[in-house]
């Protein structure tokens, strides 16, 4: 089963706060509808997600079921994870990494976040290559540059689920870092990708828009996304008593 750690946004930065300042690690995953379905279906992306330190609810979905079942928290995607982790990164003097996307949209990206908060320092840009596995050598490669670049916050870009497995990984292999999988966020930082409206995202319709946009990557997604639902509400009404 699992739980989200962190409810609130204060309580999440507070707790990376306090982590950079001690010099300890963490990995954080963002919860959504569609690696409930990955969760299920794929034992590694199970294991790696239990390992996780910090989970947080990334999707509207997550949020509603989970006050269904008595427990309030903070819809909190991995993309705006990036600008605050950033700044706290640039005041607190903690060097990041990024891992994922293309070498154009890491340039683009670290480009915007320097320009964004002087005195950040971005010690690793790592493009994967194509059909990446993280489990194999290609992984150990990437995890020895985050150990030689001395990266304390890594900012991972490669989907789920190798996102949260290599984070898994990486993070017995270097305990004083954090890991944070943002999924498409530096695409967004970069531009290469674009979000939703932010009126669409406050009406809870992120998902339309995304299909809308990529209707024949989607769709198969979101209805295996909605067959679900039912079963995870019965579950958190069982959970409140109702």
């Amino acid at each position: 089963m699992i739980h989200i750690t962190h409810p609130t946004r204060d309580g999440l930065l507070a707790d990376i706060a306090a982590r950079f300042a001690t010099g300890e690690g963490f990995t954080l995953a963002t919860l959504n509808l569609d690696h409930i379905v990955k969760l299920r279906r794929d034992p590694a992306f199970l294991a790696a997600y239990l390992v996780q330190s910090h989970v947080v609810a990334d999707g509207n979905p997550i949020v509603w079921l989970s006050r269904l079942a008595g427990r309030e928290v903070e819809l909190i995607p991995g993309s705006e994870l990036i600008v605050p982790l950033a700044e706290m990164a640039a005041h607190m003097g903690v060097p990041v990494a990024c891992l994922g996307a293309t070498r154009e949209t890491l340039d683009q990206a670290v480009v915007r976040l320097k320009e964004a908060y002087p005195g950040l320092r971005i010690v690793a840009r790592i493009a994967p290559p194509f059909g990446l596995d993280v489990t194999g050598p290609a992984g150990d490669g990437m995890i020895a540059q985050l150990r030689t670049s001395g990266a304390r916050l890594c900012f991972l870009a490669l989907g789920a689920p190798k996102q949260e497995i290599l984070a898994a990984r990486a993070a017995a292999a270097l305990p004083a870092c954090g890991f944070v999988s943002i999924g498409a966020g530096l695409d967004f930082i970069a531009g290469s990708q674009t979000r939703a409206p932010r009126l669409v995202r406050r009406l809870a319709l992120e998902w339309a828009w995304r299909m809308a946009s990529n209707p024949g990557r989607l769709t198969r997604r979101y209805a295996a996304c909605a067959a679900i639902l039912p079963g995870l509400a019965s579950t958190a009404r069982r959970q409140r008593g109702l």
